[in-house]
């Protein structure tokens, strides 16, 4: 197909970036070309950063960077770089909290002005072509910073030197901190903290529509498996209930899709009504995991169905024929948010036939729709009391139930999909890895764990680097490209963590061992126990920043410490769990004020405070009584088991092995006498967390 336009993103593999390929804008990707062009041209640097997903990032390049006359003047008076936040969270990072510190706000698209040298001086994120919202228009603003750069050159430079200087100091928390770790076992690492924790996080719960805060609401998964722990260790039901609220009040909402299955990113309703309908890879593992363990603890039967209904989603729409899990789906298409998953009351009526009124009651289809004309699918009520309401047997429903979601989703495999952001991540597909193998426990289903084992093969075989980098970031069309981040590294060692537990396989410990100590060596901070998020062989940016707040994903700061402190007891390397443990203690303070931006470390915080027991399986016969053990919630435990003698490892030394399967619950190496039942261990693993409700000594 002839374009009239190309630039220099045509050679990317980037969905995002060839979604500009053919813009008027002389787009550049990030690289040595486009920085030194604007050092010889002398010009500022235009960077605009999003996602393929991204709703708003569309509708700018519309009404924009499709436009030759803005183009035209943004070529004349700028370098102008496009950037996949996705391929380059790094770069993402720091102009993101540039603008931040300048506005007060951020989001994507992000556009962020550069001098020659890289360093951030003005910044924002849509600009509309008209001006609107408050803002100016594009052009406006565009003609502003170009005359201003000519005309205050001195000014823009010391602004850019204060700027780059305050996300210097902002980044130094690490060796403030590290310090920390005996007061903070003192005062952190306690029963009362955590109190204080739970009471913070219910400051903010919504106790009509579940959740936290109002809108835009995000699913806010580490905040739920929080209080799925703290209900399991205290026995308080109001965080149970506020947990399942959460979840219950999802699944029944438009986030969640109701005939294809998946969760979108987020609602734009405080009733979870209204998605943006993008749909992320990261967000369905994570929410499969929470959903997973929400399971195992009160066994209802419709979070069984939301993880099978949501496995199948991914897998359906999202794996790669070759291995590996693609990114998203777009919000748009045709070119309207939405319209791939909305219905008129007669498009539905037409597939349903006799059974669309009832339907229709079920789902809230109505002539008007509940949002711009259109409907969203969500429940009002669960199956049984709809189906009690319309006197029928609750079998009989959900078998006209099911019929109806099965003709829904054909028929709207008809229309003109979203697009897929078809890159493979790393750190992404982690995450999955770790979803796949909590269903496998919570199920009891096969086929998840062996995909999450296919899924492993594939990452190690495709991502392995070489030189400056172990492993890689992103992969598309057979190669793998860009250094791998923190939280690649981080996600797969949780990954391998887990696959070791659902398997037996040691090999997958010695992996994640072999991946630590890489970590170690390449991005942990001179003098603290934090990490960099880049490693120290990358110089294309102006700092290495350290992230230890959750975002859409945990950070990879908390991850990495608990991989730490598992790992320190699978391979008795009690430094790697002191790291883990003065990282936790010195950002007491801000875990216990701020508990909704550090929710993992709120969990590890809790996990540390109350011992993390060790359990061993021993037997030649054991599959059974693994997969029993592992359908049941136990939030904070090393497991390991052998079918065969190995005395590697400190938790298998030194322990009978015989056909019958026996049980071993350790604390610090020394085992209580083994046990021949789960159901024996369970009781033994609440006397010894028991115990650790005091502060630790």
């Amino acid at each position: 197909m002839d374009h009239p336009f190309s630039n220099h993103l045509a050679k990317e593999t980037s969905p995002y970036l060839l979604q500009h390929a053919h813009n008027p804008v002389d787009w550049y990707p990030w690289g040595e070309e486009a920085l030194q062009k604007a050092k010889t041209e002398n010009k500022p640097i235009l960077v605009s950063i999003g996602y393929s997903a991204c709703h708003w990032c569309h509708v700018m390049e519309r009404e924009s960077f499709e436009d030759p006359q803005t183009a035209a003047l943004m070529n004349e008076r700028f370098v102008n770089i496009k950037i996949d936040r996705e391929e380059r969270p790094d770069l993402d990072h720091i102009y993101m909290e540039a603008v931040q510190a300048m506005s007060g706000s951020g989001g994507w698209p992000l556009n962020v002005f550069l001098t020659p040298k890289a360093k951030p001086f003005y910044g924002g994120t849509y600009f509309p072509k008209q001006r609107a919202f408050n803002r100016p228009s594009w052009t406006e603003l565009l003609y502003s910073i170009s005359q201003t750069f000519l005309e205050k050159r001195k000014e823009i430079e010391e602004q850019s030197e204060n700027l780059t200087a305050h996300l210097v100091k902002s980044n130094s928390f690490g060796l403030i901190t590290a310090d920390l770790p005996e007061k903070g076992r003192e005062t952190g690492f306690s029963q009362e903290n955590l109190d204080l924790i739970f009471e913070n996080i219910m400051k903010q719960a919504d106790k009509q529509e579940g959740g936290f805060g109002g809108s835009p609401k995000f699913p806010q998964t580490f905040i739920i498996q929080f209080l799925l722990h703290y209900h399991h260790l205290t026995k308080n039901d109001q965080a149970l209930k506020q947990a399942c609220l959460s979840l219950d009040k999802m699944i029944c909402g438009g986030i969640y899709d109701q005939i294809g299955g998946g969760f979108s990113r987020y609602s734009t309703d405080e009733h979870w009504l209204v998605p943006h309908f993008e749909k992320m890879l990261y967000d369905n593992a994570l929410l499969i995991t929470v959903i997973s363990e929400a399971y195992q603890l009160t066994k209802k039967s419709r979070y069984l169905q939301v993880i099978k209904e949501t496995m199948a989603f991914v897998s359906f729409e999202l794996q790669a024929p070759d291995g590996g899990f693609y990114s998203a789906l777009d919000a748009d298409s045709e070119g309207e948010e939405g319209k791939y998953y909305v219905w008129d009351k007669s498009s539905f009526s037409r597939v349903l036939g006799e059974d669309a009124e009832l339907l229709a009651a079920f789902f809230d289809v109505t002539e008007q729709g509940n949002w711009e004309g259109k409907n969203i699918l969500h429940l009002s009520m669960d199956e049984e009391e709809f189906a009690q309401r319309h006197h029928l047997e609750k079998s009989v429903f959900s078998q006209k139930l099911e019929s109806a979601k099965l003709k829904l989703f054909a028929d709207r495999q008809l229309r003109i999909r979203p697009q897929t952001d078809d890159k493979v991540l790393l750190g992404w597909n982690a995450l999955m890895i770790s979803a796949c193998c909590k269903a496998y426990g919570a199920t009891g289903m096969e086929a998840y764990r062996s995909l999450a084992i296919s899924t492993e093969n594939f990452l190690w075989q495709s991502f392995k680097g070489s030189g400056p980098s172990l492993l890689h970031h992103s992969f598309k069309n057979a190669v793998s490209r860009f250094p791998g981040f923190l939280d690649d590294y981080a996600f797969f060692i949780a990954a391998l963590i887990q696959l070791q537990e659902i398997t037996g396989n040691a090999a997958y410990l010695e992996k994640a061992k072999e991946i630590t100590v890489w970590v170690l060596d390449h991005f942990k901070e001179e003098g603290s126990a934090f990490f960099f998020f880049t490693s120290q062989d990358q110089s294309d940016v102006i700092l290495r920043k350290k992230e230890i707040y959750d975002g859409a994903l945990p950070s990879g700061n908390a991850i990495m410490s608990f991989n730490l402190l598992y790992l320190s007891i699978i391979f008795d390397k009690p430094e790697w769990g002191e790291m883990a443990i003065s990282n936790c203690g010195g950002l007491t303070g801000m875990i216990t004020k701020y508990p909704s931006s550090f929710g993992y470390w709120a969990t590890l915080l809790q996990a540390i405070t109350y011992t993390v027991p060790e359990i061993v399986l021993l037997g030649l016969e054991t599959e059974l009584v693994c997969k029993e053990l592992l359908s049941k919630f136990i939030p904070y435990r090393v497991f390991q088991s052998a079918t065969a003698e190995n005395t590697k490892f400190p938790l298998l030394r030194d322990k009978p092995l015989s056909l019958k399967p026996q049980l071993f619950l350790c604390q610090r190496y020394s085992c209580q006498p083994p046990v021949t039942e789960v159901n024996e261990l369970i009781p033994l693993l609440e006397i010894l967390q028991n115990l650790f409700k005091q502060p630790t000594q």
